[in-house]
């Protein structure tokens, strides 16, 4: 699968400067390349980094010319970099099995045309899977679930009864989409568990990332919209409604009743108080605590979550905390030496 370094350049359609006829094995990133091996540097700031790599030559983008290395220039680096990868390590594709005999499928469960299901899978009672979906190994559908069409759902993901999944949706493994709500009430000392009789429902092109857990509704349907992409090792309690297009990173927490608008972004553990609504196009800062309602817009940051201007402003402050606590010494010092020369007068005149 060798490559000479003008074949590379062909393959991405990009300008070669070096030999032509140097020999690349492989691909990497800067700290993981090895001689023989292309990697990739999109922009002139990684210099440093590339002149410590072991690379043999580099695809960069539009401006940056690195020296002492054989390069490639396209217009964009990472499509570029990402076609050459596939060349040298192609994507695995699955091949159709169809209804694997050691899968456990419910006699009411209604499969369309071209749909997959793995060993040790298990479809309950009145569930329906849209056509093309793939259903991994160890997957667990509750009574009733809804699959839309070219669904994939990755292995060991439980989906709860009724859950309902649009169209395209990818739903990444050890996610648990359903389950009961943390809401109890205190009933003669002990707590009680509320109502638990909603679902959850994931619109089209929605991506839920592994070790997520989203709850059902009290009552009705917890909600993610359209095309929102959610990352690993995030909760979404119950009663939400999460808008279209929002981006939502690890470990983030939003909990009960919280809503979002469309584009939205919330950085890694984020935490969102309950009852509280984020605008369209608002931003929220990594490790933010969010305690009142964000406008469109908006990008705030810190605990509790502010303006970002306004956050920078008190950082900027708390940093010269240090400083002025020392300055507050040295002139409460002041103060008693004036004290004490102020009353010296009067103990001499006694």
């Amino acid at each position: 699968m060798c490559l000479a370094l003008l074949d590379v350049a062909a393959l991405v359609d990009g300008t070669l400067v070096g030999p032509p006829e140097l020999p690349i094995t492989g691909a990497a990133t800067l700290a993981c390349a090895r001689p023989g091996e292309i990697t990739l540097a999109d922009s002139a700031k990684f210099a440093p980094l590339l002149a410590r790599s072991q690379a043999s030559a580099v695809i960069v983008g539009p401006g940056f010319e690195p020296s002492g290395i054989p390069y490639i220039v396209v217009g964009d680096a990472h499509t570029a970099f990402a076609k050459v990868v596939q060349h040298f390590r192609p994507m695995r594709t699955a091949r159709p099995i169809g209804i694997s005999p050691a899968a456990q499928i419910a006699s009411s469960a209604r499969l369309s045309e071209g749909v997959t299901i793995h060993p040790l899978a298990m479809v309950g009672e009145d569930v329906s899977i849209g056509p093309r979906s793939v259903i991994h190994a160890g997957v667990r559908l509750l009574e009733g679930c809804q699959i839309g069409a070219d669904v994939t759902i990755f292995p060991n993901a439980v989906l709860y009864e009724n859950t309902q999944v649009g169209d395209r949706v990818i739903i990444h493994a050890a996610v648990v989409l359903g389950a009961y709500g943390f809401g109890y009430s205190l009933v003669a000392g002990k707590h009680k568990l509320s109502h638990q009789l909603g679902y959850v429902e994931i619109a089209d092109d929605v991506e839920v990332g592994a070790g997520t857990t989203i709850d059902r509704g009290t009552y009705g349907p917890t909600i993610i919209g359209e095309g929102t992409k959610i990352d690993d090792q995030v909760q979404i309690a119950h009663n939400c409604r999460i808008g279209r297009h929002n981006l939502i990173c690890a470990q983030a927490g939003i909990a009960g009743s919280g809503t979002t608008g469309d584009y939205v972004v919330i950085a890694g553990q984020v935490g969102v108080r309950d009852h509280v609504h984020i605008g369209d196009g608002a931003m929220v800062g990594g490790q933010a605590g969010v305690m009142n309602e964000v406008p469109p817009g908006r990008r705030v940051v810190g605990s509790p979550a502010i303006d970002e201007r306004d956050q920078y402003h008190v950082w900027a402050a708390m940093y010269k905390l240090p400083g002025m606590r020392k300055k507050l010494h040295e002139l409460e010092r002041q103060i008693e030496e004036l004290t004490r020369m102020l009353q010296r007068p009067k103990q001499d005149a006694a």
